[in-house]
């Protein structure tokens, strides 16, 4: 690159953690709604929508067999692709990105359901990598939990195998052929092949190669670069701490990073610290990297931050509470400092990071 040249221009990223009532355990006793008019909290329809209408790029779903630990909140969670899938026609720019668990799932059933996700939100699906090694999880499916040092290493077989699986087909392989009555060229379908410590994989998948080729994978940085995961998320315990956790993950091998921010924020007459002590007289919330004050303050934090990091995965604590907050006051402010810029129609969620679309290993080969 020529000395005086300049960097291109990447809008930073703010994206939502989307589960059940908001990321404090005890949400749900501020919720606005009625919990006998919903069924166990959950609410889809009305997060994703209001999440894609102020122009957020992305929201997660959590995944989880087991009943959160010492939660009063959330006993248990519809499947997170599920949901994922049911908010892909209810959204049009919003990036869809579930946990999915890598040690207690099918490989291939994970990546058939990922693909046929991408094509229900036309390109803007994503994977959260999932390691939890939760007994309660794995007694689930009559299995064990993996040694420590098995972990990453499982993982990472899984992403591999399911990306060998999407590209399993080329993106030429469904050809429509009335004249011959071909609707398939069986040459541009391929075996994955995939050989892992603990399964196999021969493929090809059931589903044609998604609409982003792969689809864009999340992975905790601790994760990096055993994983082959598009975007790290970075934690840390304090804010201070988080733009040292991005430079690490970057340095590690991530080509994306994303930093993890619980907030809970000034709203409805109360200040952040009256609201939290609140929540907390009910349940501590055990969290890791958290902002509590006024929406101009968070906007101040988000800035700095983004001088280390492609973005951030923002945590409510009180969805009904925060994300009116976030959405009204918080994102138009950053869109005035130019470093967030809102989505275009159609825009996938590997543009979004711009992220190249991938060549075809099968069809390169």
């Amino acid at each position: 690159m020529p000395s005086n040249s300049v960097p291109e221009f990447r809008s930073r990223v703010v994206g939502l953690e989307l589960d059940g009532d908001g990321a404090h355990p005890a949400a749900w006793r501020k919720a606005l709604h009625d919990p006998q008019a919903l069924l166990g909290g959950f609410r889809i329809r009305e997060t994703v929508q209001a999440a894609d209408i102020a122009g957020f790029h992305l929201a997660t779903f959590k995944d989880t067999r087991a009943v959160d630990a010492d939660s009063t909140g959330i006993p248990t969670r519809i499947d997170a692709i599920q949901r994922a899938a049911f908010a892909a026609p209810l959204t049009g720019s919003l990036g869809l990105v579930p946990e999915a668990g890598t040690l207690f799932t099918e490989p291939f059933h994970i990546a058939t359901q990922l693909a046929s996700l991408d094509y229900s939100s036309q390109g803007r699906a994503g994977w959260l990598v999932n390691t939890a090694n939760l007994l309660e999880e794995a007694r689930t499916v009559g299995r064990t939990p993996l040694g420590e040092n098995e972990v990453a290493a499982e993982a990472a077989d899984v992403v591999q195998a399911s990306r060998r699986l999407w590209d399993s087909w080329e993106d030429d392989a469904v050809i429509r052929d009335v004249s011959t009555g071909r609707y398939l060229d069986r040459d541009k379908l391929h075996y994955a092949d995939f050989e892992g410590n603990r399964f196999s994989v021969k493929g090809p998948s059931i589903i044609p190669r998604p609409l982003q080729g792969q689809l864009v994978v999340f992975a905790p940085a601790d994760l990096i670069p055993a994983v082959e995961a598009d975007v790290a998320l970075a934690s840390a315990t304090t804010v201070e701490a988080l733009p040292q956790a991005a430079h690490a993950a970057a340095a590690a091998g991530a080509q994306r990073t994303l930093v993890e921010l619980d907030v809970i924020l000034d709203a409805r007459g109360q200040t952040a610290e009256e609201r939290l002590a609140e929540l907390d007289a009910h349940e501590e919330w055990r969290s890791g990297a958290r902002y509590a004050g006024s929406a101009e303050g968070l906007v101040e934090v988000l800035t700095t931050l983004f001088a280390a990091a492609d973005g951030v995965r923002l945590k409510p604590a009180v969805l009904d509470v925060d994300l009116p907050e976030l959405a009204y006051k918080v994102l138009p402010a950053l869109h005035k400092t130019g470093l967030v810029t809102p989505l275009k129609p159609g825009t996938t969620l590997r543009e979004t990071f711009q992220l190249p679309r991938p060549a075809n290993r099968f069809a390169a080969a």
